[in-house]
C-alpha cells in the first residue's frame, strides 16, 4: 500500500488523520513539524506528502520548496486554514499539487490522496503546470488563479467554480461523475450539496456562454460532460 508522509503540528488532528488513513490500508509516517518532516522524507521517500502550511520551525511552503529541489514528481497535498487566493497560488507555484482547506472531512482527504496517487501513476493525467492557461474553446482558464479570460475580458471564479471547471476540463468530452465531484469538492453527496452543485453548473454555463461551441450537458443520473 502507498506510504503517506503526514506533517501536521496539531497533534489531535494529526493522530485522527493518521489513524483514519491506516484503517484504510495506507502506511503512514507522521511528523509534527517541518524539520522533522524533511528528515523523514529523506529517510523514507514516501509515495505522497500531506503537509500543513502553518507549522513551527519550518512551514509547509518552505518544506515543499526544499523537497522540490530533489524530487519534482512526488505528489504534495497542502492542508491549510488560509483562504486567500494569493496563498493558494503560492502553494501551487512552490510545487504543491492540490490543497484542502480546514476544516475538512476525512473522506474528502482520502479521495484527494487517491486522485493524486492515480495521477502520479499515469503521467499524462497530471495537472498542467500552473503557469499555463488551459484552452477551453475561445476561453483561457487559469485554475490556480481562479481566472477565466475571453479576449480582454477577465472573470474571477470562486474556489468551487474553479475546482469544478478544472475537473470538467480534465474529463472533457467524457462523463464527470456527479458523486465523485460532490465528494471531492463538497465533502459529501447529500441532497442539499447536490442542489448546490446544480447551481454551480448553471454559473459555469453562464460564464462560458460567449462561445457556442462549448456545452456542459447533463448525463441524467450519472453526471456532466464538458463538450468542446
Amino acid at each position: 500500500m502507498p506510504t503517506v508522509l503526514l506533517i501536521e503540528d496539531e497533534a489531535a488532528l494529526g493522530m485522527i488523520v493518521r489513524d483514519s488513513l491506516e484503517v484504510r490500508g495506507f502506511t503512514v509516517r507522521y511528523a509534527t513539524n517541518g524539520d522533522e518532516g524533511l528528515a523523514m522524507f529523506r529517510q523514507e521517500r514516501p509515495d505522497i506528502i500531506v503537509a500543513d502550511v502553518m507549522m513551527p520551525q519550518m512551514d509547509g511552503f518552505t518544506l515543499v520548496e526544499q523537497i522540490r529541489k530533489v524530487d519534482t514528481d512526488i505528489p504534495v497535498l497542502f492542508l491549510t486554514a488560509r483562504s486567500q487566493t494569493a496563498d493558494v497560488v503560492r502553494g501551487f507555484e512552490l510545487g504543491g499539487n492540490d490543497y484542502l482547506k480546514k476544516p475538512f472531512s476525512l473522506d474528502e482527504l482520502i479521495v484527494r490522496i487517491n486522485a493524486l496517487l492515480r495521477r502520479a501513476m499515469v503521467p499524462q493525467l497530471r495537472v498542467q503546470p500552473v503557469s499555463d492557461f488551459l484552452p477551453i474553446g475561445r476561453y483561457q482558464f487559469d485554475p490556480p488563479k481562479q481566472k477565466l479570460v475571453l479576449d480582454s475580458h477577465e472573470v474571477l471564479l470562486s474556489y468551487r467554480e474553479a475546482e469544478l471547471l478544472r475537473r470538467l476540463y480534465e474529463q472533457r468530452n467524457q462523463v464527470l461523475e456527479r458523486a465523485v465531484v460532490l465528494m471531492e469538492i463538497w465533502g459529501d453527496d447529500s441532497f442539499f450539496n447536490g442542489r448546490s452543485l446544480d447551481v454551480f453548473i448553471t454559473r459555469l454555463r453562464r460564464h462560458l456562454r460567449e462561445d457556442p461551441q462549448i456545452q456542459i450537458v447533463n448525463i441524467r443520473g450519472i453526471g456532466y460532460k464538458l463538450i468542446i
